[in-house]
């Protein structure tokens, strides 16, 4: 067949931790500011009003039996099999995460051997030529890594990759800030394949950009704002909340504007957007802002699918955990139909934003 070669997700697969952890569950938290002062508001307060600006009522964490890697891994099985190729096939493996394989009691950081290198040992692959590394890029990097595959495969590189977004938030939060409430734990992983066609399909284009010279520490790593905690040499996530999603407003929307021009699509034509799920009133303001530079008033029903409110902020796992419930049926009311054009998009430490088109 002549045609173009493009990148086509074939399959997709999650693992949501089977630990859910409620609001109510910080009741008995102690929470300090960044000067090491206790809140003095009382935890019921601190909880509605999260739960008021996040939208996040529940969020999902790995038992602690598990790792980084681990988690990886069901999600690469469940994409494999939903993609029905042999493994063995797979020319990279590329796994985005931010913090390595975190255990359960000992957060000194284990990225050695990479936790691609780990995922390929489970999946026991024997091809050496099934090349398998790691992305860094803050929350974007799924998504990132998703990009770096559709080079691979134009360039005639590659057919078949697999790409997983997988992080332990739970065990790099600190319990004694309120930020730690956003964090989750989750995997998600999606197979890409080249395939050829006369008329586009696929990935149609993508944008990133770094914003390091003002805005690299919007997320960073500190001390617990607890002064009195036991393991003071500990080191925890950590944000300036405000900042970041004033950073995000501004310039989330004009990414996504700028990838759908790339691809010569109107935003009239996207049928969804799956962003990263950080912040529930968060998205709601980027995508009203998205619409408000094409001059849309009215936004389209059912265009946003979302989980944050019952998964949390995953990080790296949000928009494949999501893209994989969409797919198979899981998330109703939303649907991703064959022919639908629709843009990923998402922001994180770095700061990094990317956004990508694709039309099933």
């Amino acid at each position: 067949m002549n045609g173009t070669i493009y990148s086509v997700i074939t399959g997709t697969g999650s693992y949501i931790p089977t630990k859910c952890v409620r609001n109510e569950d910080f009741l008995n938290n102690e929470f300090y500011e960044i000067d090491g002062k206790k809140l003095d508001k009382s935890n019921q307060e601190i909880i509605d009003k999260f739960l008021e600006i996040t939208t996040i009522a529940e969020r999902r964490y790995v038992t602690d039996d598990l790792t980084t890697s681990d988690i990886a891994y069901y999600s690469a099985v469940d994409a494999i099999k939903s993609a029905n190729i042999d493994k063995e096939e797979l020319d990279y493996i590329i796994v985005a995460h931010n913090f390595g394989d975190v255990k359960a009691g000992n957060k000194q950081l284990d990225i050695v051997p990479s936790l691609a290198a780990r995922v390929k040992h489970k999946l026991e692959i024997k091809n050496p030529y099934t090349v398998a590394y790691d992305l860094p890029f803050g929350c974007p990097g799924w998504l990132q890594g998703i990009i770096q595959a559709d080079y691979f495969i134009k360039s005639g590189d590659a057919k078949k990759i697999l790409v997983i977004g997988t992080d332990i938030l739970s065990r790099i939060s600190d319990p004694h800030d309120r930020d730690s409430m956003l964090y989750a734990d989750g995997a998600g992983a999606t197979i890409l394949e080249a395939k050829k066609s006369d008329t586009p399909i696929g990935i149609l284009a993508h944008k990133t950009r770094s914003d390091t010279f003002l805005y690299s520490k919007m997320l960073f790593m500190g001390k617990s704002y607890n002064p009195d905690i036991e393991n003071k040499d500990d080191s925890f996530l950590k944000m300036n909340g405000r900042k970041l999603y004033q950073y995000a407003l501004e310039n989330v929307p004009q990414a996504i504007k700028d990838c759908l021009e790339k691809s010569n699509t109107h935003l009239s034509e996207i049928k969804k957007v799956l962003i990263h799920q950080a912040n529930g009133k968060m998205d709601d303001a980027m995508l009203a802002r998205l619409y408000k530079l094409y001059d849309i008033a009215d936004l389209p029903e059912n265009i946003m699918p979302m989980t944050v409110s019952w998964l949390g902020n995953s990080s790296v796992a949000t928009i494949p955990t999501l893209l994989d419930l969409v797919l198979k049926g899981k998330l109703e009311p939303y649907k991703i139909n064959k022919g639908d054009t629709f843009v990923f998009a998402s922001v994180g430490a770095g700061m990094n934003i990317n956004a990508l088109t694709y039309k099933m």
